[in-house]
């Protein structure tokens, strides 16, 4: 099984092939209204100065997105202060979020609990990818903590090699990408209960 692509990488992508689209069939248009190569080339720049621009705006938004949901300071955290800032978001989620011991937490950093299930959750506040060792260790949790389920979650991504171990040991990823729409949703709903709780007291 390939590796995953990020958000950001298929839009990267997208925009590229777009590009070379808009190039070519600008240019063709450029060809056909003016028959010279001049035409042609000029029809070619307008199209890739558009996609460009577009580009442009979108990694402005992205900027603006990425700022927005702390994924800045989550990437200079230690790994304790990771598994206790995952912790506050699973609560905002509505689950039970218990932090096991440094020491011995035997594959497991949380302890998650919703709906009468228990999930097991490997934190990896990495600086690059991480591996299947996470999935291994993750997945050895289950049957001691006594969870149905198991995850690991990570400010990166994962290799491939983690994603096809996850995949037959049913665990769940959670990468960057997933981990920022997690923390807007949080921000979001703080957001909320602040506006609803001034709200009141002016009322």
């Amino acid at each position: 099984m390939a590796r995953r692509k990020s958000k950001a990488k298929q839009e990267e992508e997208f925009f590229q092939g777009l590009a070379g689209l808009a190039a070519m069939g600008l240019a063709l248009g450029g060809y056909y209204f003016t028959k010279t190569l001049q035409g042609a080339i000029v029809g070619a720049a307008i199209g890739v100065a558009v996609v460009v621009a577009l580009m442009i705006v979108i990694g402005q938004k992205r900027a603006e997105r990425l700022k927005k949901s702390g994924i800045a300071e989550i990437d200079k955290m230690e790994g304790v202060q990771f598994e206790q800032y995952l912790g506050h978001l699973f609560r905002s989620q509505g689950y039970k979020a218990e932090v096991t011991q440094a020491a011995c937490d035997y594959g497991a950093d949380l302890v998650l609990a919703k709906d009468g299930k228990r999930i097991v959750v490997q934190a990896k506040r990495y600086s690059k990818n991480v591996g299947l060792k996470a999935v291994q260790e993750v997945r050895g949790a289950v049957s001691h903590y006594g969870a149905s389920a198991a995850w690991v979650v990570t400010n990166r991504d994962y290799t491939e090699q983690a994603y096809k171990l996850a995949k037959s040991n049913n665990v769940r990823l959670i990468g960057r990408e997933e981990l920022i729409e997690m923390l807007l949703q949080m921000r979001e709903k703080i957001t909320a209960v602040k506006k609803a709780n001034k709200a009141k007291t002016s009322a």
